[in-house]
């Protein structure tokens, strides 16, 4: 549901602070569970600059003042694009903002996402991140694995992670998570370095990981559903649709506030570029969600 033609009225006599969610550990720190991510703050296809620039500021700006204090970017959206945004709408960053980033990909000429695993490629990666965010030590980085564009599939990830690993060493990086990753994949990374965050894609009709977010939580690793809202094919259902009406919220609403009630450990990340839109998301943390209402949206689709 795009920014145009979202149906349902914002609850603007709901508050919106993200604290209402409450929080969980990522890495070191505590965060509040719902945060943002800013993909959508570069162009068209995540390539190139932003529609509106100041508009874009903006947007960071207000989700700062909001309370958002963990903020999802990597330097291969735009490329470059969004991590230089986040330096010059926020820096110098309040001691409390997490800021992740991710490596392993890059841009074509043509917009193409294409793998960057080489050694000398996540170095340069690193400090390209460091660079363009303004930063001396990055928070966490999560390794996105390509092995498949689409989705997660197996492949070899110790060459990577070690390097990864290294640079930890070295003190460029705090904590590493993952992205895209198979269940193998995590418990074969967790054997090389600790493991702080995994970042797949998760919603209410797309719920492969069931069993690895629960896992996951009984182990305190946080888990970060990139996709929350369906990301390019929004989601639409007429349970989902029916269930906001009823409780007077819109449907992205009721599916951020289904994956807050799913799991402890979940961290939310939803993207915008839009202020209205960002209070939006962030009155989410408050709507409560009845048990008949879970079991309900949870027959959206069938568990992993």
């Amino acid at each position: 549901m795009t920014d145009q033609n979202r149906t349902t009225a914002t609850p603007d006599d709901r508050a919106t602070d993200p604290a209402a969610a409450g929080r969980f550990t990522l890495g070191e720190r505590s965060v509040k569970r719902l945060g943002y991510g800013a993909m959508q703050l570069a162009g068209r296809g995540v390539f190139g600059p932003p529609k509106d620039h100041g508009a874009a500021l903006a947007v960071l700006r207000a989700a700062v003042e909001a309370g958002v204090d963990h903020i999802d970017t990597s330097d291969f959206y735009g490329p470059h694009v969004t991590n230089r945004l986040i330096r010059e709408a926020l820096h110098p960053y309040d001691r409390d903002l997490t800021i992740v980033t991710k490596l392993g990909a890059r841009r074509g000429a043509d917009a193409s996402w294409l793998p960057a695993f080489a050694p000398e490629e996540l170095r340069a990666a690193v400090h390209s991140n460091l660079r363009n965010l303004g930063l001396d030590v990055l928070d966490v980085v999560n390794l996105r694995f390509m092995f498949d564009v689409h989705g997660p599939a197996e492949g070899p990830i110790e060459a990577p992670l070690t390097v990864l690993a290294e640079m930890q060493r070295e003190g460029l990086i705090r904590h590493i998570g993952l992205s895209n990753a198979t269940a193998k994949q995590v418990a074969e990374a967790r054997r090389i370095c600790p493991i702080v965050c995994v970042q797949n894609q998760y919603n209410l009709a797309h719920r492969d990981d069931d069993a690895l977010i629960d896992a996951l939580a009984a182990d305190g690793i946080a888990y970060v559903p990139f996709f929350p809202l369906g990301g390019f094919s929004p989601l639409q259902s007429d349970t989902l649709s029916a269930v906001a009406a009823r409780l007077g919220a819109t449907p992205m609403q009721v599916a951020l506030a289904w994956l807050l009630r799913r799991a402890p450990n979940i961290l939310l990340i939803p993207g915008t570029s839009s202020v209205a839109h960002l209070r939006e998301n962030l009155a989410a943390a408050t709507l409560a969600l009845p048990d008949e209402v879970m079991a309900e949206l949870d027959g959206i689709a069938p568990r992993g």
